[in-house]
């Protein structure tokens, strides 16, 4: 690494740098697992948006989607991956230090 690149920023995930795929990762980071319906409530979007926002998601390895029934019902529910929980926390750690923050 130059020193021209010892600045956090370049530690930051581009992938959670989109508002709304931070806060989906956010969401599940708390939660663990949620329903699609959750996920979309949580961050007030419409479900096309959230699909393709997850798609993008789970291309990286940052998520993994089930897919259910409950009666004749489908549910798919959004796991964040062990690679996710790795991305997210290295991704706050670079906004904390930004920040002036301590590590947590």
């Amino acid at each position: 690494m130059t020193a021209l690149e010892q600045h956090p920023r370049h530690r930051l995930d581009d992938l959670l740098q989109n508002p709304v795929r931070f806060s989906i990762v956010a969401a599940l980071d708390r939660a663990g697992t949620l329903g699609f319906g959750e996920v979309r409530d949580a961050v007030e979007i419409t479900d096309s948006a959230l699909s393709k926002q997850v798609s993008s998601l789970e291309s990286a390895g940052y998520l993994s989607v089930g897919k259910s029934f409950v009666g004749k019902m489908p549910r798919t529910s959004l796991t964040l991956t062990r690679l996710g929980r790795s991305a997210w926390a290295a991704h706050l750690a670079a906004l904390r230090e930004i920040a002036g923050e301590p590590n947590r």
